[in-house]
């Protein structure tokens, strides 16, 4: 196929939407991942379509490595290639440390860290044949600085970051490039449920005095899987607003 082809995993809802929308627009056929909702996803397609894009939404539970072998070979079965991966499927269950269940912490890392290391570790081996790939993973500010009440949910992210550093330097020679997006505080159906007082608290703490918009974190995911960012691998971006 004369397009790129893109998945983007956790893609039927928030910040995944937004970058599967972003990845249409930038002349991409985008496979919209699903674990949830298929009446979103399919939403989600019908929007790119409208637009003039190309998409279809496939279901798959990224944390099932089994199930993840089988989504990634039917891509490539079906289209032949996979030029650009986005990481973005993530589940929260916060909680003080001292009162978080081992299934909770298992819950999340199992999803956001190790659902990240399967999609990885099955796209890699045709983008070593291609010789060229962009694999993006979100990552978040909590992964950097830490969070009270997200132990889970930040030790998962920062072994994205470590993760995606090692990887780039895995593949780099064969033209592979691996980065990671770290958003801050993002208008999303999740900080919707947060409390006037906490918003502008949270909004106290951030230079540019607001919460980010999902675009804001789509325009770098579709500037870092362009060829304008070939020379850039092993990078931690943070679209916060300038909180960290």
């Amino acid at each position: 196929m004369s397009e790129k082809i893109a998945i983007v995993t956790g893609a039927s809802r928030g910040i995944g939407a937004a970058i599967a929308k972003k990845l249409a627009s930038d002349n991409m056929f985008v496979i919209v991942n699903y674990n949830g909702s298929e009446k979103k996803a399919l939403k989600v397609c019908k929007e790119i379509e409208e637009q003039g894009g190309r998409a279809c939404a496939i279901k798959c539970n990224v944390a099932d490595e089994t199930a993840c072998k089988e989504f990634i070979t039917g891509v490539i079965k079906q289209y032949g290639q996979i030029d650009v991966l986005v990481n973005n499927a993530g589940i929260t269950a916060d909680g003080l440390v001292m009162a978080m269940s081992d299934e909770n912490f298992d819950r999340v890392y199992e999803t956001n860290l190790k659902g990240c290391f399967h999609t990885i570790k099955n796209v890699t081996r045709q983008m070593l044949k291609q010789r060229s790939g962009k694999i993006i993973n979100m990552a978040s500010v909590v992964g950097i600085t830490g969070n009270a009440g997200q132990a889970n949910y930040a030790a998962s992210k920062a072994g994205v970051i470590a993760l995606t550093k090692s990887v780039a330097k895995e593949v780099g020679s064969r033209g592979i490039c691996v980065n990671a997006v770290a958003p801050g505080f993002i208008s999303t159906d999740m900080t919707d449920k947060l409390s006037d007082e906490v918003k502008e608290t949270i909004g106290g703490q951030i230079p540019l005095g607001r919460f980010g918009n999902p675009e804001d974190v789509a325009n770098l995911v579709s500037f870092l899987a362009s060829d304008n960012s070939n020379y850039i691998t092993g990078q931690v971006i943070a679209v916060d607003g300038g909180m960290t």
